[in-house]
């Protein structure tokens, strides 16, 4: 059966700001990993993640979300399985509306797609004859514009060949462009529910960038809109008010105009977080050696 922290959490409430501080349970649903990351909701109904040295993705069929201590004592185990061996050190991951799945691989430095049928094809490994540095974070807009952020993180760093750490876009046509050139690593990214803003996460300088995207997928606007978050920031998501909930030293929650809103304390330090369950009311943690999962009273926001 998963453990459960009784832990003091947002819900979200009538308006995008409103906030009532109560006591939900959070459910642990795996364990035992070396180091988890990048999750993403599948519609056909599991959890699927990364575990990066272990070089694997795992898919998760969860249990029935508790609601209360009567329906928590009836859970059954989360059923984890090997979803691909092999994954070219995955991080990030995502699906488009295809139910294809992009992944950025971070051993080998690049970003694939794998259609329905198990077909894999590199979409970008270099920019301007260069490789990349390590693919880290993945989104996949509803008109299939990619963007994806290419840091470099420990021994990556050394071998490296841009002289760049970069938020990358790839139009539906395969063109490979760049959205941003940094000295500073960028890590998670994501977008608002109109798919008119792009948000990414600055390791190095504890804060969240935002871009304007117009109708073909172009940026611009660079702007900080959040910072001075505790601990190091990793993912990113975004529910369907386009409140933000980045994962740093605990989920922190903040608005559209990037103020906080409050913060959801894990057991662990979380890495990346993802919306799930049928009703995409689910908020699902990675934390390093371990899955976690929590409801909330607001869906998450998916382009897929």
């Amino acid at each position: 059966m998963p453990s459960r922290l009784c832990l003091a959490a947002l819900l979200f409430l009538s308006s995008a700001s409103a906030q009532n501080l109560t006591e939900i349970h959070v459910e642990k649903l795996a364990g035992k990993l070396l180091y988890a990351d990048g999750p993403v909701w599948s519609r056909d109904g599991y959890l699927l993640y990364c575990d990066i040295p272990a070089n694997r993705l795992y898919s998760l069929i969860p249990p029935p979300a508790a609601e209360d201590d009567n329906a928590a004592s009836k859970l059954t185990e989360a059923r984890i399985a090997l979803y691909r061996e092999n994954s070219g050190g995955a991080s990030g991951i995502t699906f488009d509306t295809q139910g294809r799945l992009y992944t950025c691989e971070t051993h080998t430095r690049r970003v694939t797609r794998t259609d329905k049928k198990g077909k894999l094809e590199v979409l970008a490994a270099k920019y301007q004859g260069k490789r990349l540095n390590s693919p880290n974070d993945i989104t996949v807009r509803r008109d299939g514009q990619i963007y994806f952020t290419d840091p470099a993180f420990g021994s990556e760093n050394d071998s490296r060949e841009l002289d760049f750490y970069g938020v990358f876009h790839i139009t539906p046509k395969g063109e490979l462009s760049l959205v941003a050139k940094w000295t500073t690593r960028p890590n998670g990214i994501a977008l608002s529910p109109d798919g008119g803003t792009l948000y990414v996460s600055d390791s190095d300088l504890h804060l969240v960038r935002a871009f304007d995207l117009d109708q073909h997928g172009s940026a611009s606007g660079e702007r900080i809109l959040i910072s001075d978050i505790k601990g190091v920031p990793g993912g990113l998501r975004i529910d369907e008010r386009g409140n933000i909930y980045v994962a740093a030293a605990r989920i922190s929650v903040y608005n559209t105009a990037g103020k906080s809103i409050g913060d959801i304390p894990t057991s662990e330090i979380p890495s990346n977080l993802a919306f799930g369950d049928d009703d995409f009311s689910s908020l699902y943690i990675t934390a390093h050696t371990s899955i976690y999962r929590l409801r909330l009273e607001v869906k998450g926001s998916v382009q897929y």
